[in-house]
């Protein structure tokens, strides 16, 4: 339920302090006409006692039930009713408290200005409820938009745990048809590669529920990989890290490399016998993170354009999510050299402590 604007406190302050200037203006034209300051403020009192009851009763029930845009009679019907309830109470208090005998030229006073005062009350009270109105408005498109964005949001981090949950099964099956390849000929290079994977799962999983991690951490997962690998192709793979230690201590999504990585493999070693090295290059850009990795391809037996498969997809997917941009994975290709580069730009939750 929308916050009543009374309950506001810095509305309530300016409402009550609008208000006893209006009492004190009241009570002021009263003894105008050559009344007494005493059956002015008396006047005053009673008057806008009710009329400030009647703007909170207003205000709470607009809290309960805000009239659609084709049903704003609701609110012009509402302020003639509560106008009239409080101009005839004010009259016939005012005709209890006061002495008949001793004032009844004010009395008569009264009736005759009794649809003046009613128009002036059909304004303060209609003007209360056009705010209210307007408020409980704004309070109510306020919290849908704060469910959209919560919603959203909930959407977004599902879709990226989907995404990071897709690699994982990806690389557990070729790994574990490595091993089962490594069995029969190499039982204890298996053995190494079992205790290999068991290091990267364990890495992975205890990074399950960050959203952000090191560039440092990423790359220790990304060379646990690299050993993995390295066991399945043995000589034909090599790998170069290149890094400065400024982009060390900066904040990336986690397993956003890997896949890249696996992508350069994929293209460079799976249709050539020769042996490859991966680059891969790591540094700031005006305070942004830029990651490149280079793989060399054969053009007769591969084609770097069709690597934008899954994994590409993928992070540019996960990228879009937290950055809202498309622009952040480039690819490119010259000298038989594929060159994939992902930029991080810079955000406030980059540096921690």
């Amino acid at each position: 339920m929308a916050r009543s604007p009374i309950s506001v406190s810095r509305f309530r302050n300016s409402f009550f302090g609008w208000w006893i200037i209006w009492a004190v203006l009241h009570a002021l034209l009263i003894m105008s006409y050559g009344y007494s300051l005493s059956l002015a403020v008396t006047d005053s009192l009673v008057t806008n006692a009710l009329l400030l009851a009647a703007c909170w009763i207003i205000s709470n029930m607009m809290n309960y039930y805000l009239p659609y845009s084709d049903r704003y009679w609701y609110v012009l019907i509402l302020s003639v009713i509560f106008s009239l309830v409080v101009n005839t109470l004010s009259k016939f208090i005012l005709d209890l408290v006061l002495d008949v005998t001793a004032h009844s030229d004010y009395l008569l006073f009264l009736t005759r200005a009794y649809w003046i005062r009613l128009g002036i009350a059909f304004l303060l009270i209609g003007c209360m409820a056009i705010i209210c109105v307007l408020w409980y408005t704004l309070e109510e498109e306020q919290e849908n938009r704060q469910r959209k964005n919560d919603a959203e949001k909930l959407s977004r981090e599902a879709e990226l745990y989907k995404l990071r949950q897709q690699l994982q099964p990806h690389f557990l099956f070729n790994s574990l048809n490595s091993i089962s390849a490594l069995i029969g000929s190499d039982p204890s290079q298996a053995r190494n590669m079992i205790h290999q994977l068991s290091d990267f799962l364990r890495t992975t999983l205890r990074k399950e529920e960050e959203q952000w991690v090191k560039m440092e951490e990423e790359l220790q997962s990304l060379e646990l990989y690299l050993e993995i690998e390295k066991v399945r192709f043995g000589h034909r793979l090599s790998t170069s890290i290149v890094k400065d230690e400024k982009s060390m201590q900066m904040l990336i999504p986690p397993m956003i490399l890997q896949p890249i990585v696996e992508n350069a493999i994929k293209f460079g070693l799976y249709d050539t016998t020769e042996a490859v090295t991966i680059l891969i290059s790591v540094f700031t850009d005006q305070d942004a993170l830029k990651v490149t990795v280079q793989n060399p391809f054969d053009p007769e037996t591969a084609s770097p354009r069709h690597g934008t498969g899954f994994g590409l997809n993928s992070v540019k997917r996960r990228l879009y999510l937290l950055f809202a941009r498309t622009d952040l994975v480039e690819t490119s290709s010259k000298d038989q050299v594929f060159t994939t580069t992902i930029n991080i730009p810079r955000h406030e939750n980059y540096h921690r402590g």
